[in-house]
């Protein structure tokens, strides 16, 4: 399901690195990852929605593409998100 814009809001306040910061890739990863999980009661419940699924797909791949960039741009803020995000084991 797509995130209200006070949830937004405060992803984007929990991440940014400035004040004025709105589109880093830290920030982008983030609320990726809360669309991303939003999902899964929506896939629990349709097992057979491809067109979703694809959708889905998209967004981790862009999310991939994000937290490459910022492992090769900055290798502490990446291992701090994926800490906070909890995206490795």
């Amino acid at each position: 399901m797509a995130l209200t814009s006070e949830e937004k809001k405060q992803i984007v306040n929990q991440f940014k690195l400035s004040e004025l910061d709105t589109g880093s890739s830290r920030v982008q990863a983030a609320l990726l990852t809360a669309r991303i999980e939003g999902l899964q009661d929506h896939f629990k419940a349709n097992k057979q929605d491809n067109h979703s699924r694809r959708g889905l797909l998209k967004m981790v791949s862009k999310r991939r593409k994000l937290l490459d960039h910022l492992r090769k741009t900055d290798i502490d803020q990446y291992r701090e998100l994926i800490k906070i995000l909890g995206l490795r084991k």
